[in-house]
């Protein structure tokens, strides 16, 4: 079983936050990513590098998955994934973006998906529906 929860930035300690996750909004829609070698869709985000500050990694993240050159981006919550015993922790943000160039073809992404929703085919269905839910209560 998986189970997601929800911490401040102070009650976790900077070096465990292992990913950043971008809820992103372009033209009052959701956008989604799908990973070239997949068929299902995710939220933006992924890895932290070593020594890069969540914040960057975010917007890396944004810019290689969704193609944003110009958004503001505010972190929300530190948030917690636990399973088989083990807790990994992440930074979720919540995005603007105002200005998209195409997809690069050097990154992962193969499709974007705007939706006002989240879409069905989930990479992540134990994970991703939680960080939705919980960026539609507080962004």
């Amino acid at each position: 079983m998986i189970d997601v929860t929800f911490h401040t930035a102070e009650s976790v300690p900077d070096e465990l936050l292992k990913f950043a996750v971008i809820a992103a909004e372009y033209e009052g829609k959701w956008v989604f990513c799908r990973h070239r070698l997949r068929s299902t869709w995710e939220i933006p985000g992924g890895h932290r590098e070593p020594g890069e500050d969540i914040a960057e990694t975010a917007r890396r993240e944004l810019q290689e998955e969704t193609g944003a050159v110009e958004a503001e981006l505010r972190p929300l919550s530190v948030y917690g994934v636990t399973a088989d015993g083990t807790t990994s922790y992440g930074m979720l943000f919540h995005a603007v973006v105002r200005k998209l160039d195409p997809l690069s073809e050097a990154f992962e992404i193969g499709e974007l998906l705007f939706s006002e929703t989240l879409p069905a085919e989930l990479t992540y269905p134990a994970i991703q529906p939680h960080l939705y839910r919980y960026v539609m209560e507080n962004k």
